[in-house]
C-alpha cells in the first residue's frame, strides 16, 4: 500500500529536524525508500545525532516530495537523479528539463503502443478460442510458438504483437515509494 503523502500546511507546523519516520510520512515515501534514495545521492549527505539517527531537515523533505512527484509521473532513477540535479541548478537551463521530460514521454509513447499491441493480439485470440470443453486453444497455441511470425496482420487487419523483438524500453515497473 503506498504511502500518504501529507499537506504542505502539515509541513510549516513541524519543529526541523525531524527524524526519517516524520521525513517518511511527510514526503510520502516509505522509510526504506528513502534510505534507498539517500544512498544514491539523490539527496545531500544527511546530518545524523550522536545516536546516529538521521535528520532530515524542510529542504530534504521538499526534495523527496520532488523525487515522489517525478516518481508518481514514471521517470526512472537516472531521470529523477538528472531533474534533482536541474532542479537544485539555478543556473540550468529550461532546454535541459525539457529534453529529459520529451525523453520520458517519448518511451511512455512506445510503451503505450506496444501495450495497446498486446491488447490487439490478446482480443484477437480470445476471439478465435471457443472456450468450451475441448483442448484446443488458439491462447495457447500462440503461446507455444513465441516469435514465430514476425507482427503479422490477420485478415481483419488487427497487428499482432510479437514481444520477444520489441523495441520498447523495458525498465522498472513497478511504483515503490
Amino acid at each position: 500500500m503506498p504511502t500518504r503523502t501529507l499537506p504542505i500546511q502539515e509541513m510549516q507546523g513541524n519543529h526541523w529536524p525531524v527524524s526519517i519516520g516524520k521525513a517518511a510520512q511527510l514526503s510520502g515515501i516509505s522509510p526504506k525508500m528513502l534510505r534507498h534514495y539517500e544512498s544514491l545521492g539523490l539527496l545531500a549527505a544527511v546530518p545524523r545525532t550522536d545516536s546516529n539517527y538521521r535528520q532530515y531537515s524542510e529542504a530534504d523533505v521538499h526534495t523527496l516530495r520532488f523525487i515522489r512527484r517525478s516518481r508518481d509521473m514514471g521517470f526512472g532513477l537516472e531521470a529523477i537523479t538528472e531533474l534533482v540535479s536541474l532542479w537544485h541548478n539555478r543556473r540550468r537551463s529550461s532546454e535541459s528539463v525539457k529534453r529529459v521530460a520529451q525523453k520520458h514521454v517519448d518511451e511512455l509513447h512506445q510503451r503505450i503502443e506496444a501495450l495497446q499491441s498486446m491488447q490487439r493480439t490478446l482480443s484477437h485470440l480470445l476471439a478465435l478460442c471457443p472456450g468450451d470443453d475441448r483442448p484446443h486453444c488458439p491462447i495457447l497455441d500462440d503461446l507455444s510458438h513465441p516469435g514465430s511470425e514476425p507482427d503479422t496482420e490477420t485478415k481483419s487487419g488487427t497487428k499482432l504483437y510479437t514481444p520477444a523483438t520489441s523495441a520498447a524500453p523495458r525498465g522498472n515497473t513497478r511504483t515503490r515509494h
